[in-house]
């Protein structure tokens, strides 16, 4: 049993979407057995689709994960949902130090919070992690770190196309911090070894799957002419 009983609004959430998740979305779950069933424990995944945190939900049916959330999702009806699944308001980028010291102070009393070190969707985006988990970690040296790869979510809007998600749990092969890891270095360990299972995956249905692609197209000739640029090659014009 969890430390934490789940709430009412948790278990209506993750009820109403094994439909879609297990049964429309063919869910697999593997490594479950690594997630502990309490004690404070820090859950860290990629994020690639809003339905990743979800089909964790599903994937976990032992434990209630407390999501750390961007805060612009507090409106209206959701605010309220998310509320009662017991998730926590983050401002993106700007050093909430309120958010982190509530994640701390749960995750210390036995909680399971769950952090996407990149941040935000990836967007087919190559993105740098963030220190928060680093930081979690540090605070928090009892509680135990278990990595998530997400696979598939992205499709889950594709219809008629039928997803095929993945959820893999795993312990990170280096463990938790290292003596003289900082935060930052933390985090672009634990973002690494879940992007080497669970490569970047671009969201959406046709249309804006397109629009990312063109700007993952764009950013990659960017990177590249800036390269060229930098080691005094000229780059080809038509």
């Amino acid at each position: 049993m969890s430390t934490t009983p789940m709430t009412r609004m948790y278990r209506v959430v993750r009820t109403v979407s094994i439909p879609i998740v297990r049964h429309w979305g063919r869910i697999e779950v593997v490594g479950a057995e690594h997630l502990p069933a309490s004690g404070p424990t820090l859950v860290i995944g990629n994020h690639d689709s809003y339905w990743d945190p979800v089909a964790v939900a599903v994937a976990a049916p032992h434990r209630q994960i407390r999501a750390l959330a961007k805060s612009t999702l507090w409106k209206g009806p959701l605010g309220w949902v998310l509320d009662g699944m017991g998730q926590i308001p983050i401002q993106r980028g700007k050093g909430d130090a309120a958010a982190m010291a509530t994640a701390i102070q749960e995750l210390r009393a036995g909680s399971c919070i769950g952090v996407f070190p990149e941040g935000t969707m990836s967007r087919g985006r190559t993105l740098r992690a963030r220190s928060g988990i680093g930081r979690l970690a540090q605070e928090v040296p009892e509680a135990e770190v278990v990595c998530i790869a997400i696979q598939g979510t992205v499709d889950i809007v594709r219809f008629p196309k039928r997803p095929s998600i993945r959820i893999e749990f795993f312990r990170p092969a280096g463990g938790g911090v290292q003596p003289g890891e900082g935060p930052a270095e933390f985090s672009a360990r634990m973002l690494a070894e879940c992007r080497e299972r669970a490569p970047i995956s671009i969201p959406g249905r046709r249309r804006t799957a397109a629009r990312y692609r063109a700007a993952q197209a764009a950013a990659a000739a960017e990177d590249a002419a800036g390269r060229d640029a930098e080691s005094g090659v000229a780059t080809p014009t038509a």
